[in-house]
This record gives C-alpha cells, structure tokens and sequence, in this order.
C-alpha cells in the first residue's frame, strides 16, 4: 500500500472553509487536494448570489487565506461592509483560488462519491489507521477516478440537500410532483428577479431563511398590487422567529426580526402558526398545502424554507460517530442543538471534538453542523484551522481554539414552551439594497428543518 505520509489531504468542496482549509494545511508544510463538484469555487454560494449576508466582511474572511492574499497584492475590503454572496465568490474567493499557491491544487468539476479505506471496507480494523484513504471521483464528461489521501477534510456542506415540506421529516404525498412542476421552490430565489409579482406565495419555516423570503416578497408586494404573501410556522407563536432585537450583537440580524414582526402586525403578511404540513395538491399552475389538522392554504408558489440535511451517503465505509438528533460530530451535536443553542452559545471548537473514530477524518464547515442551524463561517476558519494543526501534529494549536461569536440576543431559555419546534432553517438572506438588508449568518446558518450551503 502507498505510505500515507507522501499523500495529499483531501479538501471535499471548495468554497470558504474548504479553501481556508487548504489555505491552513499550506501553512503548515500539509499538500491540500482540493475536490470541488461544481464547475468553479464557491458554486454553492453562487447560488444565493443574491443574498446580502447578516455578517460583516469581518467575520467571512479566514486569517491565513487572507495572509495568502495579502501575499499576492490582494486588497482587503471594508470590514464593516455586508456582502452579497456574489461579493464574497468574486472578491475573495475566486482571488484565492488563483493564487499560484492554491490555484493547481483544486479540481472542479470533480464529485466525491465515495470515501473508505484502500483495501478495506468498514468492517475491517486490523491496519486500518495506516491504511490511505480511498476518494471515488466523478467528473464531468462522466469519467471516474480515484485518489489516495492520507486524510479527509469533508467541508462539502448541506446546500444540495434540502429537507422536505414534511413534518414528520418525510416528502409529504404530492411534494415530489410539485416540485417536479415548479410550484416548489429552490430554497432561496431571486424574488425580486421576476416571477412572483401579481401572484400568491407560502413561505414555509421559521428560520433565517425564511424571514428574509417573507421580506422580500413584501418588497415585490409593496411595488406589485396584486402580490400575497403567506407565512406557516410549525411553532405556536413566531417569537424564536422575531429573534434578539436589538440585544443581537449583529445589527443586521436583529433588524430582521424587527422587520419580520412589523410585516405579520401590519398585515403586509398573513402568518399561520402551528402549520404542520401533511399534503400537497397540485392542479394546474397552483398548489394547494394541507396542515394536518384540517387547514389549507392554495397558493401559486411555495417557498421551502425548511432546512438542510448533511448528505452522509457519500461516508457510508467509514466509522462515524454522530449526534443522533442533528448528525453532527458527537461531540458537537449538545452543544449546538437547536433546542437548546443558540449562534451565540456555541463555544469554540476544533480538531478534538470533530474528531471521528475514522482517524484523520474530519467533517467541517456546515456540513459538520448537520442538521443544526446555527453555524457562522467564522466557526468554520476555526474549525480548519484547528484541524490542519492536528495533521500537522502541533497538538498545542489545534487544542488551543478561541472564537468569540457575536450573540444573538435570544437562546432557548427565552423563549416560551409553547414556542414549538425550534427549526427554523439557515440563517440566509435578502437582497434589497438597503444598508439594513439582512442575509445569512457568515456564509448560511444551516440546519434542523432549517438551512445552510457549502460553506
């Protein structure tokens, strides 16, 4: 078998912290392989392009990619500025990416499949730690390949799997077909780019994400006659939904909860609480939602609002130890529960509590959140940082982690019982223009019924 020493580590997904990973494992003396699906860095991000993030430049920028940078001429932008998606993708990380250092250790268009051991499938221990990793490749043209790595740093994220309209976690009876017809959305569409002016939208979540899709339909409504705007939460009351205010150490995410509150108040919105959806009908260009207890809503599109998933299928050969209520890293998976957590609460983390009995297998960024929606791209720098340290066998680094996270103003405890479920969705975001507009956390707050993204 190859020595694992003389091998790359593989980088699964090349937007923010996939190449802040790469960025830190150089550092480091570490060869970076990175392996990206889509056809450019940062694909996902450019699928909310649109979007203004919630957190300033200060806390979407990774210090040693920014040391790369800084390096090659790059000029910084404001720190206090909110980007668009599409700012952080042409600003920082196509830059990045073209580095001479970076730029020929990333392959795109390149799908990982499948991750194991090279020789051994999952039931195998004996020579396992030793053993390189096994990385199946797809790539465009449909082509297949294969790598050896000596570790795996999973940043793919959990924009390309989206969680179904079912309460019970299940695609509700007609939820395939409507989306299969359009009537379903992707996540988070461009609104304001056409095609809901004059027509009636369901908005279903209570996360992020869906605040801000709320929002900017009654932008479009306020400029369209004509343009309804209905909003279903799974929870009794919208208070999680209203979030911290002003006590919210991102301005720009407090104000999105005032805003949200003004829109229902002044009946700009229709707001159903307690919706659980059971049903959906499609009859030619519409659809109409079932709640199980009897209501229904019939509208010309849905917006699904609802979360993400981590696509674990992909690590099926290896040995993973997960949380087994938001599929995050054990370890992790207390302290980021939705149910109990809040952006704020979550302490500092890195190589020790990712760790999975998978020796130098490690899930980070969104994806090692799970199902959780609370994760800010700053955690994800951390995280990588930590983890390249522990490659590297600088133990005292990677255990050395500090990350001070801007809190949000609100936590479980604040809210009432009878709040519901705490899913929400990614913290994602809103396009208008104004100085006020609200996005994601740091690169999209994935999670539980909720959302976020490759990042």
């Amino acid at each position: 078998m190859t020595s694992r020493e003389s091998l790359p580590v593989a980088v699964i997904g090349a937007g923010p912290v996939g190449l802040a990973a790469a960025a830190h494992l150089l550092e480091r003396g570490l060869e970076p392989l990175v392996l990206e699906a889509g056809p450019t860095v940062g694909a996902a991000v450019r699928q909310w392009g649109h979007v203004r993030v919630f957190s300033t430049w200060k806390y979407n920028l990774d210090a040693a990619s920014v040391r790369l940078l800084a390096r090659n001429g790059w000029e910084a932008p404001r720190p206090t500025a909110l980007p668009y998606g599409a700012q952080i993708v042409s600003g920082y990380l196509e830059p990045l990416a073209a580095t001479p250092e970076l730029r020929d250790r990333i392959r795109t268009g390149s799908r990982v499949v499948a991750v194991t051991r090279q020789g051994m499938d999952k039931g195998r221990s004996q020579g396992r730690d030793s053993a390189p990793f096994l990385l199946r490749i797809e790539h465009d043209g449909g082509k297949v390949t294969e790598v050896l790595a000596r570790a795996v740093i999973d940043t793919s994220g959990t924009w390309s799997s989206p969680a179904p309209l079912g309460s019970s976690g299940l695609a509700d009876p007609g939820e395939v077909e409507a989306r299969a017809a359009g009537l379903v959305t992707g996540p988070l569409p461009d609104v304001a780019g056409g095609g809901f002016a004059g027509r009636r939208t369901l908005v279903i979540g209570s996360g992020h994400s869906a605040a801000n899709m709320v929002l900017d339909l009654a932008r479009v409504a306020r400029a369209n006659p004509g343009t309804e705007v209905v909003w279903a939460i799974r929870a009794a009351t919208p208070a999680r939904a209203y979030g911290g205010g002003d006590a919210d150490q991102l301005p720009a995410r407090g104000q999105l909860g005032a805003r949200l509150r003004t829109a229902v108040e002044t009946g700009a919105v229709q707001l159903l609480t307690g919706f659980h959806t059971a049903r959906v009908e499609t009859r030619g260009g519409t659809v109409t939602v079932h709640a199980a207890d009897g209501r229904s809503v019939s509208v010309d599109r849905v917006i699904p609002a609802t979360g993400f998933r981590p696509d674990l299928d992909m690590l099926s050969e290896l040995r993973l130890d997960l949380d087994p209520a938001v599929e995050a890293p054990k370890a992790l998976g207390p302290l980021i529960d939705p149910d109990f957590h809040s952006c704020g609460t979550v302490p500092a983390h890195g190589a020790s509590i990712l760790a999975q009995p998978e020796k130098d297998f490690y899930l980070a960024g969104m994806k090692s959140y799970g199902r959780a929606p609370t994760f800010l791209m700053a955690t994800g720098y951390e995280q990588v940082r930590s983890i390249a340290a522990a490659l590297a066998g600088d133990t005292a680094a990677a255990d050395a982690v500090e990350l001070q996270l801007p809190e949000t103003g609100v936590c479980s405890t604040s809210v009432p019982e009878d709040a519901g479920d705490a899913a929400g969705d990614s913290c994602c975001g809103n396009p208008a223009p104004v100085p006020v507009t609200i996005g994601f956390a740091t690169g999209l707050q994935h999670g539980r019924s909720n959302e976020s993204a490759g990042v």
